[in-house]
């Protein structure tokens, strides 16, 4: 008797459409989650999204001694293709684990010094460990070095390799 009252209630309810409102009540609320999350990821991704030029002014120089070099961000990775983790990174174990989505420090937040001391009393530092803390070693290998390697691989517009081709007069 009451299986019989089941059937009748579910014969009931599919002649008036309910199983048909149903499927429609899932796919409304599947697509109304699915614009919901790509609004959340597009606003996340512009958040994100990086100038297209940037004055090298770190606070970590007392005083500036060349002028200010304006990198040109929107440049390097649109027309050159440069990955971010090309220049941006985070390095654990010697790798760099750095990945696009992460949040993107100033340099100046581990390589927080400005120059490496010079002169006979300076200590004696691996290249590795002046890139690591001084700002001016770290940018001047990462930026001359990349442009350096495009020269030397015969790239048609390899990058700036001296000082008065990146920084302007003062």
């Amino acid at each position: 008797m009451l299986s019989r009252s089941i059937t009748t209630i579910q014969e009931s309810l599919h002649e008036r459409g309910y199983e048909q409102t149903m499927k429609q009540r899932a796919f409304l609320l599947w697509a109304l989650l699915w614009v919901s999350a790509m609004c959340i990821a597009s606003s996340v991704s512009a958040s994100q999204q990086a100038p297209g030029q940037i004055t090298m002014n770190s606070k970590v120089y007392q005083e500036h001694q060349k002028g200010l070099v304006t990198f040109t961000h929107a440049k390097h990775s649109a027309e050159y293709k440069l990955a971010c983790a090309d220049c941006h990174h985070v390095y654990k174990d010697g790798k760099n684990v750095w990945k696009e989505g992460d949040e993107v420090q100033q340099c100046v937040a581990c390589h927080s010094q400005g120059k490496p001391p010079t002169g006979k009393d300076a200590p004696a530092l691996s290249s590795q460990e002046k890139n690591r803390t001084y700002h001016y070693s770290a940018i001047h290998e990462n930026c001359v070095g990349c442009h350096k390697a495009n020269q030397k691989a015969g790239k048609e517009k390899p990058g700036p390799t001296t000082c008065k081709d990146c920084h302007p007069q003062k």
